[in-house]
């Protein structure tokens, strides 16, 4: 048990007893999480590009013209107008979409005479840098270098990784999502809130980053008086969502008007029951195997979420985690789509990193090769196939 740090002042942040301390993140370290997530993805793009031009396709509009890339541009040409009739008399709405992307595609495009969809992949990849950035930043705050490093390389590399490639908002999410958490691990408030908050225009996940910032901001409290930064970030960090899910309100004259309109996609929270019922009927076909996979998956993702408790992670990112899994997991909708909405949860991935970290070079270096390769052919399978929604 290490000795309390007391803060040297009133502005200091508390270190609680019991959390290693550890230096502000080395730049070199940092710096070379970023070349080899770039590294990996570019890699991603390349085989897709090798299989994409093999199947007839472009890999540029799979990657900038497709599903929701598509919305986002109709949202910048259009404004939030456009609704499609789907089976089953439901109406897709397009706000659904939150707005901070295309809003920095609009902007993007403006500056430098891009088209939509390629201001798009050049928001997209900025973001993914910043995100890699970000979670090695966060990871080294409570779990040391060498476990960053990897974290950020197994990220990069999951199966359905392309998308952080895509005109889609999974990158800026993540890029504002983890630097939020670092920022409410540092006691850095104000920036933590108003990151969050930019999250929360991003994404509906958002809420999960504003109650990182809270319980971080509860555990401040309970060891001494909140200063007015906490309670100004703890004040900003919900604010980007409230205040697009009212706006939706107000446009559909029914402040319930968000929720309707994920309704219409087939969106809504009903505790895991429309996955339990999915993963039933392959159990009864021929993808049982796929079905007891994707089971097993599962109960490694939830393992490894429970191990950051007895790791004895820091409170906010198993919040944030938490919050991400539950929303992924017990949501109904397209099930294609879980993985991808699953990836904003990468401190999940932090036992298996710092696992890696414990092994020699052969061992991290078979296992990091054979992840980015696996994660490469499945991304260009994945897009010339059926493809996110």
């Amino acid at each position: 048990m290490l000795p309390r740090v007391e803060p040297a002042g009133d502005s200091a942040p508390v270190v609680p007893a019991g959390v290693p301390v550890r230096p502000p993140f080395p730049a070199r370290g940092l710096l070379a999480g970023v070349l080899c997530y770039a590294a990996v993805r570019a890699f991603g793009v390349l085989v897709l590009a090798i299989w994409s031009a093999a199947d007839g396709k472009s890999a540029h509009t799979l990657l900038a013209a497709r599903w929701d890339s598509l919305w986002y541009e109709r949202v910048i040409g259009q404004g939030y107008e456009f609704t499609l009739s789907a089976p089953g008399g439901r109406t897709l709405s397009d706000m659904a979409f939150f707005p901070l992307l295309p809003w920095l595609e609009g902007l993007v495009s403006a500056l430098t005479g891009l088209g939509h969809g390629d201001a798009g992949l050049f928001v997209s990849s900025v973001s993914s840098l910043v995100a890699a950035a970000g979670i090695f930043a966060t990871v080294h705050a409570f779990g040391g270098g060498r476990s960053a490093f990897l974290c950020v390389v197994l990220w990069a590399a999951l199966p359905v990784g392309i998308v952080q490639s895509m005109a889609y908002s999974e990158s800026l999410f993540m890029a504002l999502a983890a630097w939020a958490l670092y920022c409410t691990l540092k006691e850095r408030w104000v920036l933590a809130g108003v990151l969050a908050s930019c999250a929360g225009l991003t994404r509906p996940i958002g809420l999960a980053v504003a109650c990182a910032v809270l319980a971080g901001a509860m555990g401040r409290a309970s060891r001494s008086r909140p200063g007015a930064d906490v309670v100004l970030g703890v004040a900003i960090a919900p604010l980007g969502a409230c205040a697009y899910v009212l706006w939706v309100g107000a446009r559909t004259n029914d402040l319930f008007g968000y929720l309707r309109v994920q309704r219409g996609w087939g969106n809504g929270f009903d505790g895991g029951l429309a996955f339990a019922a999915f993963v039933r009927s392959l159990l009864h076909g021929p993808a049982a195997l796929a079905a007891i996979a994707l089971v097993l998956g599962v109960g490694l993702l939830i393992y490894a979420y429970c191990l950051g408790f007895r790791e004895k992670y820091p409170p906010p990112v198993q919040v944030y985690s938490g919050i991400v899994l539950l929303l992924a997991l017990c949501t109904s909708g397209y099930f294609g789509s879980k993985p991808r909405l699953l990836m904003p949860a990468f401190t999940v991935l932090v036992p298996l990193s710092t696992l890696l970290a414990r092994c020699g070079r052969r061992t991290v270096t078979a296992v990091s090769v054979t992840v980015v390769l696996g994660s490469a052919l499945y991304g260009a399978f994945w897009l010339n196939g059926s493809g996110p929604p």
